[in-house]
Formats: structure tokens, C-alpha cells, sequence
């Protein structure tokens, strides 16, 4: 849902910005991106940036609001995954710099920076995880278990800028020992 200061949908060029945005955000720092920077780095004019943000603020807040719509997508493929919500979610949490990862990555450093918003935007996402994957494993503590595995993969590959991202043979062995622990839960 949009923010009181995003009045425009979200367009391509709208995903563009925020992508860039995110991306400038991860790779700079909050306080060290203007909206001239992100709007020279999306090939946008700075009127074009603020036809669809007003301020910073409200770039932020569309940031927050395209990752709750790329986190529902995500949410959607995982209940519907053949493998499983819990084989998806592990799978996927090997950091590929997409789209999703760009703007989870620039919404945890909002977080970090104490925005409230983006606190709130992380908290739901993580909570929608957790109630798709307590679909298939009812247990909360072997379900959060999972969500922590995926998590340490993901943040150790997005630190690394995508450098240490798990291999297939590490990925296989991840899966058995969750799998093993998944069959394990009461």
C-alpha cells in the first residue's frame, strides 16, 4: 500500500529508481545518497525521481513498500514450491543480487540506521517467512531453526557481495541436515 508521500504506482521506471536506490543505499551508506546520486545512476532526470518520490523520505518509504510486494511474490512461490516451502526457502537464501536481495539488503540497512519503517518492513517480512514455512513444520522451534540456517547463508553471502555464496555440494549438505531436523520435529 502506498505511503502518504508515494502517490505515484509503482511504473517501471518507478522500479528502477527504487532499485537503484537500494543498490546506492547497500553499496554507499543511507546518509551518503542523495536523491541527485540515485537519480543520475537509475538515468533519470531529478524531476523524473521526484514525480514518483517527493522527498527521500518517500523514497524510503517506496522501498519499504516495493520489498513487502516483492516479499509477497516471493511468499507465493514458496507455498507453492514442489520441493517445499522449506527446501525454497533454504535454496533461495543463497544471495543472488536480485531484485528481492537488492531491496532486503538496502531495508536492513535502513533498519540498522534505526528507521522505523524499515523496521517494521523487515519484522513482516521475516514473520511471513516464518508463517509459510510453519505451513510444512508446525513446530515454531525446528521452523525458526530453518529461517536462522537461511538467514546465516543469506547475510554471509550479502556481506561478502555475493563472494561467499554456498556451493551446490554445500547446498545439498545444508538440505540433508535440515532435512534430518525437519523430520525430527515433533
Amino acid at each position: 500500500m502506498p505511503t502518504s508521500e508515494q502517490v505515484r504506482p509503482l511504473t517501471p521506471a518507478a522500479r528502477t529508481i527504487l532499485d537503484t536506490a537500494g543498490r546506492l543505499f547497500y553499496e554507499r551508506g543511507i546518509a551518503a545518497v542523495g536523491v541527485d546520486a540515485i537519480a543520475a545512476e537509475a538515468g533519470v532526470s531529478k524531476g523524473g525521481l521526484l514525480y514518483h518520490f517527493g522527498s527521500k523520505k518517500a523514497l524510503v518509504d517506496g522501498l519499504c513498500d516495493w520489498l513487502d510486494e516483492l516479499v509477497a511474490a516471493d511468499v507465493e512461490l514458496m507455498a507453492a514450491a514442489p520441493e517445499g516451502a522449506v527446501e525454497y526457502y533454504v535454496r533461495t537464501s543463497n544471495y543472488d543480487d536480485s531484485q528481492l536481495d537488492r531491496a532486503i539488503v538496502a531495508v536492513m540497512r535502513l533498519s540498522q540506521a534505526a528507521n522505523d519503517r524499515a523496521e517494521r518492513a523487515i519484522r513482516t517480512m521475516q514473520d511471513r517467512f516464518l508463517a509459510t514455512v510453519q505451513e510444512q513444520v508446525p513446530d515454531e522451534a525446528t521452523a525458526r531453526a530453518v529461517l536462522l540456517l537461511g538467514d546465516g547463508l543469506y547475510y554471509d553471502a550479502a556481506l561478502s557481495g555475493g563472494r561467499r555464496r554456498a556451493t551446490d555440494a554445500q547446498m545439498a549438505g545444508l538440505l540433508a541436515v535440515v532435512a534430518r531436523m525437519v523430520d525430527g520435529a515433533p
